[in-house]
């Protein structure tokens, strides 16, 4: 079974920093309908404008994934880290006992443009920590590249759930198929262009839960990005 997420559909946070769309349930937007799928909580794609951001909050408990697509982030926390997250890097940090952070544009004339994954993680406490790598290469096309999993296979960022975070870049008219294992669930979310998924259309921003399948067939009808979350 496959259910579509219409990208016009997700609620919507319009201020004057920060344009965020939430695929699920958040901060203001609450629609019982719409609070998570598995052990994803939360998928906000977020536009922030040069200078804004977010300022020091607390999380707990949660694996907290941010990709950004265009433009920067600013991290600060109060484990001592001090990043910068550029476009094709992704940043893992794992709230785990609670972990305040920032952050923020460092740009003054460049938006900034990302997806931030929540995951709930397989057992609550632990120490908090992080994590950032770069998934910018752009010879990793039309194939499936690992960058987030339990078990931190492919040099991937370690998530402490038993779940598998993938990105594809496909040229226009490419078609990537894959197994499913039809016992777990995953959510396809189009970051840029339009597919197709198993003969129904999608576009940048649209999202599916897909269940009870065992297998995806993703085709390209323009040059788009796929990302894919395996969960338990």
């Amino acid at each position: 079974m496959i259910q579509f997420r219409d990208r016009g559909a997700r609620g919507r946070h319009q201020g004057g920093q920060i344009d965020a769309r939430h695929s699920f349930s958040f901060a203001d937007y609450n629609d019982p309908r719409h609070m998570g799928f598995r052990a994803l909580r939360v998928l906000n794609e977020d536009r922030v404008v040069p200078g804004a951001g977010f300022p020091e909050h607390g999380h707990q408990d949660m694996e907290i994934v941010t990709i950004v697509l265009k433009g920067a982030v600013v991290h600060r926390d109060n484990l001592g880290n001090n990043a910068i997250i550029r476009a094709g890097e992704v940043q893992r940090m794992s709230a785990g006992t609670g972990i305040r952070h920032s952050e923020r544009n460092p740009s003054a004339d460049e938006p900034t443009h990302l997806l931030q994954i929540w995951i709930i993680p397989a057992e609550a406490g632990g120490a908090p920590s992080y994590e950032q790598r770069s998934f910018a290469d752009d010879g990793a096309r039309n194939r499936w590249v690992t960058i987030a999993s339990g078990d931190a296979r492919r040099e991937s960022l370690t998530l402490r759930q038993d779940a598998v975070m993938d990105v594809a870049r496909l040229d226009d008219g490419n078609i990537l198929t894959r197994s499913l294992d039809p016992t777990r669930g995953y959510w396809v979310q189009v970051v840029a262009g339009i597919v197709s998924l198993n003969g129904t259309e999608m576009r940048e921003g649209d999202g599916a839960a897909v269940t009870s399948e065992d297998r995806l067939a993703i085709e390209a009808e323009t040059d788009a990005e796929v990302l894919l979350i395996d969960l338990p």
